[in-house]
């Protein structure tokens, strides 16, 4: 199976460079998948029902959330309407609506788990990633359940998400981090077959401070003051994610690529 993930969306920036690569890319690599994390789809803040069809639109089977699922009040009730959207898994029993982890039918049967989960170090505190997770890879076992399975962990720490990337090996197809909108080079297969990157990075105007227009992000760190709002920066997107190939016995991982096109970021396209 062939598989995409792309990181987190930053406003319509991010939308519009989705719109023009995507669709393209999808041929291209022959994909039968495609995750987007979009916590960020709505003027950089959080998701709404028109920005996640854009997302639909262009070319994503799944959006993924975070720490800023809820700054859009719809997503309350629309996540409960669009069973494509996940929010962390791990938020406590009847806490939020909608659902962190669901299992998703391709066309020829083929059958893809995803599973959004934000961890804990530097971040909001909810229940504990690794137990959470762990429930949903045993109740639903690659190679037998599922024939891939994909593992959003949105976190900040590196350390946080390379202890989660192996506590899942073997277990996962791909386990890749969001949140801090800048892509790693440590793409790479783990030891018992679990593709893994540390941060997809961003899909958005790398000419800014994380996808948001520069000035006031650099006005705050000098003078300890707001003086206006983050809005997104409106430069041309680089689309940044992870390209995953896996064996269709087991589901494991046989390739594993950055993926990268547009805007300033060096381009970084796996061959067909």
């Amino acid at each position: 199976m062939r598989l995409a993930f792309f990181g987190d969306v930053v406003g319509k920036t991010g939308r519009d460079g989705l719109a023009a690569h995507l669709p393209g890319l999808r041929k291209r690599l022959q994909l039968d998948f495609v995750v987007i994390n979009a916590e960020n789809a709505a003027g950089g803040f959080g998701i709404t029902e028109r920005t996640a069809i854009e997302l639909f639109d262009a070319g994503a089977d799944v959006l993924t959330l975070g720490n800023h699922s809820w700054d859009q009040s719809e997503a309350l009730t629309y996540i409960e309407r669009e069973p494509r959207l996940l929010r962390p898994v791990n938020y406590p029993e009847g806490a939020a609506p909608g659902r962190g982890c669901s299992l998703y039918t391709l066309p020829d049967g083929r059958q893809v788990l995803v599973m959004n989960v934000l961890l804990r170090l530097y971040m909001q505190p909810l229940d504990d990633p690794f137990a959470a997770v762990d429930r949903q890879l045993a109740a639903c076992p690659l190679g037998r359940a599922a024939d891939a399975i994909i593992v959003d962990m949105h976190g900040e720490a590196t350390s946080e998400k390379m202890a989660l990337g192996h506590y899942c090996d073997g277990r996962a197809s791909l386990v890749v981090g969001t949140h801090t909108h800048v892509p790693t080079s440590d793409t790479m297969i783990l030891n018992a077959g679990t593709a893994y990157m540390t941060d997809a990075g961003m899909c958005g105007d790398y000419d800014s401070v994380i996808g948001m227009e520069k000035t006031e992000p650099i006005a705050r760190f000098v003078t300890h003051m707001r003086s206006s709002r983050f809005s997104p920066a409106s430069g041309e997107a680089t689309v940044s994610g992870v390209f995953v190939e896996t064996d269709p016995r087991t589901g494991l991982a046989l390739r594993c690529e950055p993926l990268r096109v547009g805007g300033r970021l060096s381009e970084a396209l796996p061959g067909a």
